[in-house]
């Protein structure tokens, strides 16, 4: 079956102009669907799901049908665009909210139209926009039910787990590569007794659970063309029940750090002061005061949390073979897990400026 056929599975009506591939993810595979309707141009996404990843779609896209129907009408109530700043699920011709053809599942949303996305922060407005986008989300959210939501990858940041799954790799040693990440090895048993911290908190009941994004990265938020402002928060295929924390703490991990995600050149990474300061603005203004004053004074543990649990599972996967992440060259999660590293150890050295920044920011 063709993609024009496909597109005609979905409650959309005109003729379809032009299909082509869009974006810059790795995970589902995403074109942009040109129709004419009504003597009108409009714009669609088309998504093939990676049914690799996950699994129950079913449960993948009541999650996001749910989540987004919530926040539409939300935006509504506030007297703003849903279509400018919500998804919008175009649901099948039988009422269904993807469709299966060929054995692959599919999904179509509204495209957002003069709106843009960057990979990297190009200027820290940006990066505030991001922050405020994801707090407005968290914002909008914090009366959802979260414990309704699937989880549509199991015990995504529970980082004792996940260091459980870096121990049983460092034992077993199947690639004879541990030798060579000694010192990254000795940097995470170091960092043992901190693993724990956010999830002691929440099964303790002082953390309440949220509805998470957990997958903040800037390239998740779409800015308007014309005045840079954050309007939408996109790719939901990870919102399910976690801390606001991870959230936050995801977004500085990526995006305020001094250099690439797998730089090889350590003394390049650094943690950008400005940026985390920019973003603790934005994201505290967005969620207009929804967090309690726990999980406001989390945040930097949120951030270098996240940043120790991405470096354990980069190291996880560069010893058991690199089996999980896309790799471009020899040694390539190892590179990534140092940097991860290298980051965590300047946060620990800028502990007292990340905590001064938060309370100055909420003050």
């Amino acid at each position: 079956m063709d993609k024009h056929e496909i597109v005609g599975m979905f409650a959309v009506q005109g003729a379809v102009l032009g299909i082509k591939e869009y974006g810059s993810g790795h995970i589902n595979r995403t074109e942009l669907v040109e129709m004419e309707q009504g003597g009108q141009r409009r714009q669609y996404i088309l998504q093939q799901i990676n049914t690799d990843i996950f699994q129950n779609v079913d449960e993948l896209m009541e999650n996001i049908v749910g989540v987004t129907d919530f926040l539409r009408r939300k935006i509504t109530a506030r007297g703003k665009d849903p279509d400018r700043e919500a998804l919008c699920v175009i649901p099948a011709k039988d009422g269904a909210s993807y469709c299966r053809a060929d054995g692959k599942c599919y999904r179509m949303y509204r495209f957002i139209q003069d709106a843009v996305s960057f990979d990297a922060v190009k200027k820290p407005s940006d990066f505030y926009e991001s922050a405020l986008a994801f707090g407005t989300f968290q914002s909008l959210l914090a009366d959802y039910p979260a414990d309704t939501l699937h989880e549509t990858i199991a015990d995504f940041h529970n980082t004792p787990k996940r260091f459980a799954a870096f121990e049983k790799a460092v034992q077993a040693d199947v690639c004879g590569r541990a030798q060579a990440a000694e010192k990254e090895i000795a940097f995470l048993k170091e960092r043992e007794g901190e693993v724990s911290v956010l999830v002691d908190l929440l099964d303790a009941g002082k953390l309440p659970l949220r509805v998470t994004h957990n997958d903040t990265k800037l390239n998740n938020v779409m800015l308007d063309a014309k005045t840079g402002k954050g309007i939408c928060v996109i790719d939901l295929d990870t919102v399910m029940p976690g801390l606001s924390v991870y959230d936050f703490g995801d977004s500085i991990r990526f995006g305020a750090n001094t250099a690439a995600e797998d730089e090889a050149d350590l003394s390049k990474v650094s943690l950008d002061l400005e940026l985390y300061e920019q973003y603790v603005k934005g994201y505290l203004k967005g969620c207009q005061g929804s967090l309690t004053e726990l999980e406001k004074k989390m945040l930097p543990t949120g951030a270098k949390l996240m940043t120790l649990e991405c470096g354990m599972r980069f190291l996880t996967d560069y010893l058991s073979g690199d089996t999980y992440f896309r790799i471009h060259r020899e040694h390539h999660n190892l590179d990534r897990c140092r940097t991860q590293l290298a980051l965590v150890a300047d946060m620990e050295r800028k502990w007292e400026q990340m905590a001064d920044i938060v309370a100055k920011a909420e003050s």
